[in-house]
């Protein structure tokens, strides 16, 4: 850590990592873009869409008191059936080593089936804030019953219930946080958003329009690498490689007469102009990298780990 960035702030600045856990398709995205106030994890309503441990950065004050609190969107929870979901858990397994506050987020519907998030838990000293997210769609008695289960079957300092897509109750969920944050100096520069480059950013847009577009097996099996990334002053040149593991999808990406990436494309195109705030001109390919989620050199190569 930057010596000098240490000393130019109070001795009281509180800092720390708030990991965000939970089974897959809970709102664990959800919460932490509003948590943050960006748009930095990609959010569809198929499960797993998260592959990647995504830190948003946030600087301000608080009750006189300067702090940063870095947030890492993680993975959901699941058991690995590819290597790529072994690194998927990494990710998660760091989150919770490195944090000082964990937000275990479950829902209104789920199914008793969290023991696997819980052994997690149960294993690090780290202070856990349980999150029930998706009230809106309950009645007050289901989130009652909800709150009477959770404080039976797990110990958690708190219990909050919540909407992260209405921002209902986030604002207890950053009070929670911020009365465990230990006081420490920043650990990332003050006007940085997140500790992931832009190239990151474009792929996962690109990636989640793939998500909203495509059925089944394709969005799972298909991975976006951004090959070229080139800022100019009134446009963004994006070069973009999408990786499927057979030539069957392939075809499906393309779709008849290349309609189906076409929309796919227009679609991120417009999300990558509205992200980085100026024009963008986007280039897709296609590409079949057989069991892509197998191979340990090529998801290396992807970034999948730590």
């Amino acid at each position: 850590m930057n010596t000098e960035i240490i000393a130019n702030f109070p001795a009281d600045h509180k800092a720390g990592f708030v990991s965000i856990v939970g089974k897959p398709n809970v709102g664990k995205s959800t919460l932490m873009n509003q948590l943050v106030g960006e748009r930095l994890s990609i959010i569809t309503a198929k499960a797993q869409t998260t592959r990647h441990r995504i830190m948003g950065i946030l600087n301000g004050t608080h009750n006189g008191q300067e702090f940063q609190l870095v947030y890492s969107d993680t993975p959901g929870i699941i058991k690995p059936l590819y290597k790529l979901h072994e690194s998927m858990m990494s990710f998660v397994r760091g989150s919770i080593e490195d944090a000082d506050v964990v937000l275990f987020v479950t829902d209104i519907f789920e199914q008793h089936d969290e023991n696997d998030v819980i052994e997690r838990l149960q294993k690090s000293e780290v202070p856990v804030v349980l999150i029930i997210n998706k009230i809106d769609q309950a009645t007050q008695a289901q989130v009652n019953e909800k709150i009477d289960y959770w404080q039976e079957h797990f110990n958690a300092q708190e219990i909050i219930p919540i909407s992260a897509l209405n921002a209902f109750n986030t604002d207890r969920v950053f009070e929670a946080v911020m009365s465990r944050l230990p006081q420490h100096p920043p650990y990332f520069p003050k006007d940085e958003l997140t500790d992931k480059p832009e190239r990151f950013f474009a792929s996962e847009i690109i990636r989640e329009k793939i998500f909203l577009n495509y059925k089944k097996e394709v969005p799972y099996s298909s991975e976006v690498v951004v090959t070229g990334f080139n800022e100019k002053d009134d446009i963004i040149v994006i070069q973009a490689e999408i990786l499927v593991e057979r030539a069957t999808q392939r075809a499906i990406l393309l779709g008849e007469g290349g309609r189906m990436i076409k929309k796919t494309g227009i679609m991120a195109r417009e999300e990558l102009e509205r992200f980085f705030g100026k024009k963008v001109y986007l280039e897709q390919f296609v590409k079949v990298e057989p069991d892509w989620r197998q191979k340990e050199r090529m998801l290396k190569r992807l970034g999948y780990d730590e």
